[in-house]
């Protein structure tokens, strides 16, 4: 069989891209790829009606400590940094709440709560580990400092006067609001928990 000379060089071309698709495809290094799948669900939805009113941002340092009468006490500072809002939950108004007269209204609001207290995670941390030189117990004493810190930020919050700061505001924001759009004088009582 007689092979002619330009069927050499067409084999010889395809011979010379097939080495090269291959190489090209074996000597690039090839990048992970990351796949995600999701399926989301709505499992509740609620109406909301709560007007925030205050925000006060928290700061905290802990120290908890586990004192051993015969070793090296264990402990842990801890700063934590939180976040937390007062409201006033106004899907509990009912038309029994206001009292509308010739030149004045009178609203009595709920009484002012706590919306959410939370711990910034982001910006919380862990300063100080001393004592549990064996590392047995470092990472509980961590997590129970976290739940500490948690459950810290709301208390707190109560206490440096988020409640009273949020019947302030409510004064300053609710009242000028109401006012403009009646054209009466606008008086706010709180009722108690």
């Amino acid at each position: 069989m007689k092979v002619g000379k330009y069927s050499i060089i067409i084999y010889g071309i395809i011979i010379l891209l097939l080495v090269g698709v291959m190489y090209k495809q074996f000597s690039t290094p090839t990048e992970n790829r990351i796949e995600v799948t999701s399926d989301v669900v709505l499992e509740k939805m609620e109406m909301l009606g709560k007007i925030e009113l205050a925000k006060f941002t928290i700061k905290d340092v802990l120290e908890k400590k586990i004192v051993k009468p015969y070793w090296f006490d264990e402990k842990v500072l801890f700063i934590a940094v939180g976040e937390a809002a007062g409201c006033i939950d106004l899907t509990k108004v009912q038309a029994g709440d206001i009292t509308i007269e010739e030149e004045s209204i009178k609203i009595d609001l709920p009484a002012p709560e706590i919306c959410y207290a939370k711990l910034n995670h982001d910006r919380s941390k862990v300063y100080d580990i001393s004592g549990d030189y064996f590392k047995l117990n470092t990472q509980e004493n961590i997590e129970e400092v976290y739940k500490l810190a948690e459950g810290r930020i709301e208390q707190n919050a109560k206490e440096l006067g988020v409640i009273e700061q949020t019947k302030n505001n409510a004064q300053l924001i609710i009242v000028p609001l109401f006012e403009t759009l009646s054209g009466k004088k606008v008086t706010l009582t709180f009722r108690e928990n």
